[in-house]
């Protein structure tokens, strides 16, 4: 190990070790029925032994993922908790620092989220030609590139974020939506090779940039990555069959109600799903981009004294969808999101009001999608496929100690098959 690399192997344990007395739990206490996350136990930072860099330095292997809970099974007739995903599409640090500032909302309401990552936000601007996209010229990009300042401040918010038990997925590239070599014609073998080169720019942030002595990413990326939302929710199909293929565990591309998800072509199925539209005759998908499509129609700034209007009127078709929900079917609420500031930042006020107003109520957790998926793999799966029979906000008529028990709970006195009264 070179000095350099020993500097920077260093670094990652004094981060880890940091990170350890946070103690930023998730995951509330379903089986007592508590309220809010439970807290997780302080995580010892490894020996700097055990902090093996990988390729150039650019990630590292340190251990385990601090604050990443155990996931339980529910027990028969437990009520299930309620899942929130919040997750952030092409997540980087820019100049507006939205991904410091909802790590720093997170923490203060007991929450851990997805961050998607934009590889092409990992390769400098003067290097651009390295990114071969499918179906385009070499160095093309529809959201450009970085510099090196730029990658910098994202791979510290991405190392914060992992250490405190967020996760990092992948919104690949060059982000190429619509007709012309758009995602939505690419082939398995083209989406694999994007999946190859989003991970070799987050493996080679160090080389590409020059940055050699700057502390590694805490995580090896091959591992740390299962799951993705596609550019513009297309090409899912045949990102999938690539996904399958790669070892990934879950899609969140899709459309749904809010249902309990189920696996498809062998991946979870955590599709974005339809909530209330105030005011409108529609529901509307969980994202802002699509409530600013249809309020304003542009991503350029729309009429001023409509901003709080349209960010209160997200915040409370959000809202309406979780309390639905919370007090019908349980089914995970899956929330998408963009550091960006269209109409005035308005969706990113109330993003953040829906995080605080949901994310410490009793019995619900506010997770990554490694966290859900880790729940949905624990659980029976004649427990989950009941769970699947419910239909949009509808509740165990019989309650929820009946509808999830292992065997039928007694009929009501007075009913056929009842015990006789006074017996």
């Amino acid at each position: 190990m070179t000095a350099s690399q020993r500097i920077a192997a260093g670094a990652v344990v004094a981060a880890v070790c940091a990170a350890s007395l946070a103690g930023c739990g998730i995951g509330g206490d379903a089986e007592k029925g508590t309220a809010g996350p439970e807290k997780a136990k302080p995580v010892q930072a490894p020996p700097k032994s055990a902090v093996r860099l990988i390729g150039d330095g650019s990630t590292a292997y340190t251990g385990a993922q601090p604050h990443l809970p155990k996931p339980e099974r529910l027990k028969p007739g437990q009520k299930p908790p309620q899942f929130v995903v919040f997750s952030w599409d092409g997540a980087g640090e820019d100049g507006q620092k939205l991904f410091s500032h909802f790590r720093k909302v997170a923490k203060a309401n007991n929450a851990t989220m997805t961050y998607f990552l934009s590889g092409v936000y990992m390769l400098p601007e003067h290097k651009r030609d390295l990114y071969r996209p499918p179906q385009h010229s070499p160095g093309r990009s529809d959201i450009g590139f970085n510099d090196d300042q730029g990658i910098a401040d994202t791979v510290e918010q991405l190392r914060g974020a992992w250490l405190e038990g967020n996760e990092v997925g992948t919104h690949f590239n060059g982000h190429f939506c619509g007709k012309g070599g758009g995602v939505g014609e690419w082939s398995v073998e083209e989406w694999k090779d994007e999946i190859a080169q989003a991970k070799q720019f987050v493996k080679s942030w160090k080389t590409n940039t020059g940055l050699k002595d700057a502390s590694p990413l805490p995580f090896d990326y091959e591992k740390e990555l299962i799951g993705a939302r596609t550019p513009c929710l297309e090409g899912r199909d045949n990102f999938m069959a690539a996904a399958r293929e790669l070892g990934f565990r879950y899609d969140t591309s899709g459309v749904n109600n809010q249902v309990w998800p189920k696996k498809k072509a062998g991946l979870w199925d955590l599709s974005m799903q339809l909530v209330p539209f105030p005011g409108r005759t529609f529901e509307q998908l969980t994202m802002d981009y699509n409530f600013m499509v249809n309020q304003s129609g542009t991503t350029s700034q729309g009429d001023p004294d409509k901003f709080r209007f349209w960010g209160d009127q997200m915040r409370d078709g959000l809202l309406a969808g979780f309390q639905r929900a919370y007090d019908g079917n349980r089914a995970p609420l899956i929330i998408g999101n963009h550091f960006e500031s269209w109409n005035g930042g308005t969706y990113m006020r109330a993003i953040e009001e829906v995080i605080e107003g949901v994310c410490t109520k009793p019995e619900v957790r506010c997770v990554s999608f490694r966290q859900l998926a880790d729940w949905l793999d624990a659980q029976d799966p004649k427990a989950l496929d009941r769970l699947t029979t419910l239909t949009v906000g509808q509740a165990p008529k019989q309650g929820w100690a009946s509808f999830l028990a292992d065997r039928p709970a007694p009929a009501p006195k007075g009913v056929p098959g009842a015990p006789a009264a006074g017996r």
